[in-house]
């Protein structure tokens, strides 16, 4: 599988740029801003890109969903709760100090346990709510990967004082969906380094 990281935006979001090796089917992950070095990735590895994933709504993970799919013909894809998010991200980004771009509405809701196909590559959907209501994970059990969105850090957790965030929630999303997994499994966050299940499960301090 390819397995792309570009660092995008004026919060640092990890996008993910992932493609079937035979097909070149592809899908981007929380396409936040850049779109230009996001579409430059895209072409480097010659993928088709048919889906636009987001982890969840916040306006840094968002805001280059309309360019992206206006170039590739994209679907986007997004968990029902935090659909509301997209229409309002310009004035939230605003009101951070940073420029934020809306986002057109999805077209398919992420639900937990749905899976996601591309070309030969399958990942799973685990809804994972805390830092917002419909804050999910992209588990590539083939892979041996999740991508963690701002669910799980290396040595954190998703901030949970804002709008639709709930600490506790957050804790048992974590516990019951992405510490059951092997600790094996490479956990790759919203932003800064990737991590591992075992290492979060024996040191993340929230824990």
């Amino acid at each position: 599988m390819i397995f792309d990281v570009v660092v995008v935006g004026p919060l640092a979001v990890n996008c993910f740029i992932l493609g079937c090796e035979e097909s070149r089917e592809g899908v981007v992950v929380d396409a936040g801003g850049d779109a230009d070095r996001v579409i430059a990735a895209v072409e480097r590895h010659g993928l088709t890109i048919g889906q636009i994933i987001n982890t969840h709504g916040h306006f840094d993970h968002v805001g280059a969903n309309r360019l992206l799919m206006e170039r590739f013909g994209a679907r986007l894809l997004i968990h029902a709760a935090d659909a509301p998010f997209l229409e309002r991200a310009a004035d939230v980004a605003r009101s951070y100090g940073v420029h934020g771009e809306n986002s057109p509405r999805p077209d398919t809701f992420l639900t937990d346990g749905m899976e996601i196909s591309f070309g030969r590559c399958r990942m799973q959907v685990l809804h994972t709510p805390g830092h917002t209501q419909g804050g999910c994970c992209l588990y590539l059990e083939a892979e041996k990967k999740i991508i963690t969105g701002d669910t799980l850090f290396a040595d954190s957790i998703g901030r949970t004082d804002l709008p639709g965030g709930s600490h506790g929630q957050l804790l048992q999303s974590i516990r019951s969906k992405l510490f059951v997994l092997p600790d094996d499994v490479a956990a790759y966050p919203g932003h800064g380094p990737e991590t591992t299940i075992g290492h979060e499960k024996r040191h993340n301090p929230y824990f």
